[in-house]
């Protein structure tokens, strides 16, 4: 199998996850952006922000996933 195939069959088998991951994050940096560019706080804080959507986006999902598993 080539490089290529494996690429296609990974994309074909996790492209709805990928779709959500990337509008999470879509989402996440318009949001931070829009609101340190309206409040113009200090570039740390920005950082931080940008640092938190990787916690925000594991705790989301992981309570998405437990969610599902009480069903």
């Amino acid at each position: 199998m080539s490089l290529v195939e494996t690429i296609r069959t990974h994309v074909r088998e996790h492209r709805s996850g990928m779709l959500t991951d990337l509008l999470f994050a879509l989402v996440w940096v318009t949001v931070v952006s829009v609101l340190f560019d309206v409040l113009d706080g200090p570039q740390w804080a920005f950082y931080l922000c940008m640092g938190a959507g990787v916690v925000a986006y594991f705790g989301f999902f992981a309570s998405v996933e437990a969610v599902r598993g009480q069903r």
